[in-house]
């Protein structure tokens, strides 16, 4: 795990440099260190938002359980390490084309709507997260309201 952090720093600060493996796994990795910060700004993430984490890196990245663990694993200790969402953002920008940058943030959203609480700190981060990908405020918000689903949510300040 320390050589994946490893990795994902040294990508940041020097593109390019990296081995296949990385360049191969490397906006996976931060896109799912995203949807980790998006799940803790709340606290410890509930069952319900570990559960759809999982869901989610599994069928959007095609991965079978024990590479989600070791994904999600990964993740966590970069996400702990980082001290603002470019990091993350970045190496995504370089990777992946518009339609799988909107994706991303439409996980971001699931995420977000998964225990049925939505804060002020969730949407902001979702929010930057857009706006540092590249993603309109017009497909922010619908994808926003898609998420929701008319679910009956508690919006706290």
């Amino acid at each position: 795990m320390l050589e994946k952090l490893r990795d994902f720093i040294a990508e940041v600060v020097s593109p390019g440099s990296q081995t296949q493996e990385f360049d191969d796994t490397g906006y996976r990795l931060a896109a799912t260190a995203l949807m980790i910060h998006v799940i803790s700004l709340d606290g410890e993430p509930s069952a319900v938002e570990k559960a759809k984490l999982h869901s989610l890196i599994e069928t959007r990245f095609g991965l079978d359980p024990g590479t989600a663990d070791r994904l999600i694993a990964a993740a966590t200790l970069v996400e702990g390490e980082a001290v603002d969402l470019y990091h993350f953002t970045s190496v995504i920008m370089r990777a992946v084309d518009e339609p799988g940058r909107i994706r991303i943030i439409e996980m971001m959203w699931e995420l977000v709507f998964a225990d049925g609480k939505v804060s002020e700190f969730e949407e902001n981060v979702v929010w930057r997260a857009a706006d540092l990908l590249g993603v309109s405020s017009h497909d922010r918000i619908e994808l926003k309201r898609r998420s929701a689903g008319g679910a009956a949510l508690d919006v706290t300040a």
